[in-house]
């Protein structure tokens, strides 16, 4: 048998392994092969589920909202010439609130004047010639239609040349500027955005199994949140309706006194007495 050659550092690695694993077995207990530690990643923290903060069950949610709001939109196809309100401002009824460049509708308005000038004089020629037999009646009523189409036409220039001017529907506050000078709006445009100037309404929605107690009368108290002050308040409408998904009814109520730091669009909690939630 032909033996091995062994290499200088082959021999010294030999050597090497022989010495580790003679250390290793008299480390470990008779019976038991000691193996490589690997070391475990830490244990990843526990997730504790909380409950969810126990909500106060006399708690409603409620906004508040003007008596009246509405969106003015513009009548005609135009130009802007003036916006006479601010944001925010205090406007009374009637005031003019915008105003369009009317140089056209005004030009349509004189040549419906023109036109049916024209033709009250045909009408009236013709009338005093049928007084003289010179004219039929036929000539006569096809002249008298002409004059109520002119006459007609100055109603319609009349109303187009009232849309030039945008005036409040009612006392209140402008809320939203949706056009500036000189702006080119289309029929339908929004231009303007108005509040109220009265009383706000509290609107909310309650359990529908609170109808037993509730009816228009109904006091309760109303935290409003950007106020930080409790008001009295009472309902004064509840719809004849009940959401059956949510089982709710939506009410409206109002509060006692006009306080001057409530502003549309705020927000709080309703506490309704014990003897409606019963």
């Amino acid at each position: 048998m032909k033996k091995m050659k062994l290499f200088p550092w082959m021999a010294a690695c030999a050597a090497l392994y022989i010495g580790g694993l003679a250390q290793a077995q008299q480390a470990a207990p008779a019976g038991q092969v000691s193996l490589p530690t690997v070391p475990t990643p830490p244990a990843s923290a526990e997730v504790v589920s909380r409950p969810p903060a126990a909500t106060d069950p006399q708690a409603i949610r409620v906004l508040l909202s003007p008596e009246l709001e509405t969106v003015l939109a513009s009548q005609m196809l135009g130009r802007v010439a003036n916006v006479h309100v601010g944001l925010g401002e205090k406007v009374s009824k009637g005031k003019t609130l915008l105003s369009f460049d009317c140089s056209e509708a005004n030009a349509r308005l004189r040549m419906a004047q023109a036109e049916y000038a024209n033709a009250k004089e045909s009408l009236d020629a013709k009338e005093r010639l049928r007084k003289l037999d010179a004219a039929g009646d036929t000539e006569v009523m096809l002249a008298k239609t002409m004059a109520d189409k002119a006459k007609a036409a100055i109603s319609l220039s009349q109303v187009q040349t009232g849309q030039c001017v945008v005036k409040a529907p009612f006392a209140g506050h402008v809320v939203k500027l949706h056009v500036k000078p000189a702006q080119g709006v289309n029929v339908g445009v929004p231009l303007l955005e108005m509040v109220s100037d009265g009383p706000l309404k509290l609107r909310l929605n309650v359990p529908s199994r609170w109808l037993h107690a509730l009816k228009v009368g109904t006091a309760f108290e109303v935290a409003i949140d950007e106020t930080r002050k409790t008001y009295p308040a009472k309902v004064t409408a509840i719809n004849a309706r009940v959401d059956a998904v949510a089982q709710t009814v939506e009410l409206e109520a109002h509060i006692e006194g006009q306080p001057a730091e409530l502003l549309a669009g705020m927000s709080g909690v309703a506490r309704f007495p014990e003897s409606v939630q019963q």
